[in-house]
């Protein structure tokens, strides 16, 4: 059997690159702190914990809850199923989802129109309430969503913390324009930043891999 084929669904960093709300505090800079002259190049980067693709875990809205290196990195590899929802115009309802033949144990990538936007959309396609509350009744692992929040301008953020309660991991960032909807292996392995309550994370996707189960 050949290699699969692998789709990486990950935003590059960059200076001026789209970030939550266009906030200029949330962009990536680097900066040189050794040169060629000095015999080799060294950056530093300051990147805020929530730029670009990246997961949350427990602790971004729940006090005491887990941290990134706290996170079970057996939710964060193996299968996963691409649904595409790209009809939909504001948010995902719990109705959207019934069509969908979503498993206990599976980990769900939610492509929607906001995987057609290069620049920071402040109307992007949302999860409801209603909709988080249906992915904690069929036991999902994880969630995957191509914008930079699951969330907007919804008071106290009850989509994220129903799902982190029951331990549900959310990808936030992923880029899935060029994914057909199905089956994939999946790698999202974060940054191990201890105390933190997000991280960076380079996404991929496999297809015709086997090995992930």
């Amino acid at each position: 059997m050949g290699k699969p084929r692998v789709y990486d669904v990950s935003w590059p960093i960059y200076p001026g690159m789209p970030v939550y709300k266009g906030e200029p505090s949330r962009q990536p800079r680097l900066e040189i702190i050794r040169d060629y002259p000095s015999g080799a190049r060294e950056t530093r980067l300051i990147l805020p914990s929530h730029t670009g693709t990246h997961l949350d875990a427990p602790a971004h809205f729940l006090p005491g809850g887990k941290t990134i290196e706290q996170v079970d990195l057996n939710l964060l590899l193996g299968k996963c199923q691409v649904a595409d929802l790209t009809g939909i115009e504001e948010k995902i309802e719990a109705e959207n989802l019934w069509s969908l033949d979503i498993k206990a144990g599976e980990f769900l990538l939610f492509k929607t129109r906001n995987s057609y936007q290069d620049v920071f959309d402040p109307c992007f396609v949302y999860l409801s309430e209603s909709a988080a509350r249906y992915l904690v009744e069929r036991k999902v692992r994880g969630i995957g969503w191509d914008a930079l929040g699951i969330e907007r301008a919804q008071p106290e953020h009850p989509s994220h913390k129903i799902l982190l309660e029951q331990g549900i991991v959310i990808l936030e960032g992923l880029r899935l324009k060029e994914v057909e909807p199905g089956e994939y292996g999946l790698v999202a392995l974060p940054l191990p930043v201890w105390g933190a309550e997000a991280a960076p994370v380079r996404v991929v996707l496999l297809e015709g891999c086997i090995v992930l189960s």
